[in-house]
């Protein structure tokens, strides 16, 4: 992977080195790609979720693959913020690359404290709202379903996140995800990510029980590529794009191809996740491959296209 001009892009007032990043709760906190791939080159990494107090997560089985695809019900396990700050944060300040921190709660107050805590801390260059995990039962999707309490928790955590990028993650499972998209927006976030995954299930047909103890998962992968790319674009002409606000499109994507799809469809990056477990370099892959199209499409950078759809 090589380093190429023409995938330098700001996003969120931030400088990306590429349009690519990984995703929250794909590869880890800080470094655990690194054996695999040139960080350096990525936009940025996206820390797995943290919240005030460790978590222990949903009980096992929680992880299944599907003939498309995989279903998760981690539950947002995690360290907890007291841990991340001793011993992931001296690691984050060894990395080239921006890094976004997923937030996780089970209140607007706990959000914030996160938030406020690490948002001082120099290796950390902006922040992901986790308002749409489906596999928690208070917190995650329980926020980002309603427009008023998207409103609310937004603005709250966006007062303490001294001036970093805050990113809110959008859930597919709405109505209208436009209206939960501007509901974030007014609220001042700086950017959107969509989408999270989609509550589903998967059935042992001889025990005919669902196979995850939570019986149900968030299903990511190559299963959900059209729908995400369908949503990026929804949002980004209805709402995004008259608002000047980024979107960090994901959902299935392994290829270079594919990300092309999110950034053509109205994506300024992408996220690279599921892919991550069959190839930890993908991320690295999809970088080479968005350089080669631009030399061969002639493009002096790749934000010319933008939500270039026609």
């Amino acid at each position: 992977m090589e380093q190429n001009s023409n995938l330098k892009i700001d996003f969120a007032g931030l400088s990306l080195a590429s349009p690519v990043v990984t995703v929250s709760g794909t590869c880890g906190y800080a470094d655990e790609l690194a054996e695999f791939m040139d960080v350096s080159g990525l936009g940025a990494m996206t820390t797995k979720s943290i919240s005030l107090k460790p978590r222990k997560g949903n009980p096992t089985p929680r992880i299944v693959e599907t003939s498309s695809g995989m279903l998760n019900a981690i539950g947002l396990a995690n360290m907890g913020l007291e841990r991340f700050q001793e011993e992931v944060i001296p690691i984050l300040e060894t990395l080239e690359t921006n890094i976004f921190v997923n937030l996780a709660g089970q209140t607007i107050d706990e959000y914030v404290q996160v938030a406020q805590a690490l948002a001082s801390a120099d290796a950390i260059d902006g922040f992901e709202l986790n308002i749409s995990c489906p596999n928690v039962k208070k917190g995650g999707i329980t926020f980002g379903t309603d427009p008023k309490l998207i409103k609310e928790i937004t603005a709250a955590v966006k007062n303490v996140c001294l001036g970093k990028p805050l990113m809110v993650k959008l859930t597919p499972t709405v109505t209208d995800i436009s209206i939960t998209a501007a509901a974030a927006i007014d609220a001042g976030a700086d950017a959107l990510s969509l989408v999270n995954t989609f509550t589903a299930m998967v059935i042992d047909i001889h025990k005919r029980k669902p196979i995850l103890a939570n019986r149900t998962g968030g299903l990511s992968g190559p299963a959900i590529k059209p729908i995400a790319v369908y949503l990026v674009n929804k949002v980004y002409h209805e709402v995004a794009r008259d608002a000047g606000v980024p979107i960090l499109g994901m959902g299935g994507i392994r290829t270079a191809s594919d990300a092309l799809e999110f950034i053509i469809a109205g994506a300024t990056a992408v996220g690279v996740g599921t892919a991550t477990f069959v190839y930890p370099d993908t991320a690295a892959s999809i970088i080479d491959g968005l350089a080669n199209y631009c030399r061969h499409e002639g493009l002096s950078n790749i934000s010319e296209l933008v939500g270039s759809l026609r």
